[in-house]
């Protein structure tokens, strides 16, 4: 067993929808999986009996819970994993498709004539 913190009261408040008066001066206790155990072997009535298996329960079906989503959580890892590795691929398709498509760029031929004699160098006079 043990108190919760002012932020976990403040989030269970919030959670399951209880006044902001919430009745209480001090902060409430709550129990652990263990601790349940702990308490079904003193209590001794049929009721509390009753009570601690219904709670019992409620732990086993969250930690179900959380393992079912930490499968989830790693198939969606791995997924996005695949569909990088599937993006890549299909650009670099993508582009030798472009490739393919582009029209072939042939040299120009070049307009004109060269004249095929000896240069010259020519003198100029500076002012």
């Amino acid at each position: 067993m043990f108190q919760l913190t002012k932020q976990e009261y403040s989030d269970l408040k919030s959670q399951i929808v209880i006044s902001s008066w919430g009745g209480t001066r001090r902060l409430p206790y709550a129990f652990t999986e263990q601790g349940v155990a702990m308490l079904s072997s003193v209590l001794r009535s049929e009721r509390a009996v009753q009570v601690n298996i219904q709670i019992m329960r409620a732990f086993i079906k969250l930690r179900e819970i959380i393992f079912t989503h930490k499968e989830l959580a790693q198939k969606l890892r791995e997924l996005e994993l695949k569909i990088e590795a599937h993006d890549e691929s299909i650009t670099e398709i993508f582009e030798a498709i472009n490739q393919l498509l582009a029209p072939e760029e042939k040299p120009k031929r070049e307009i004109g004539f060269y004249v095929r004699e000896k240069s010259y160098q020519y003198k100029t006079r500076r002012p």
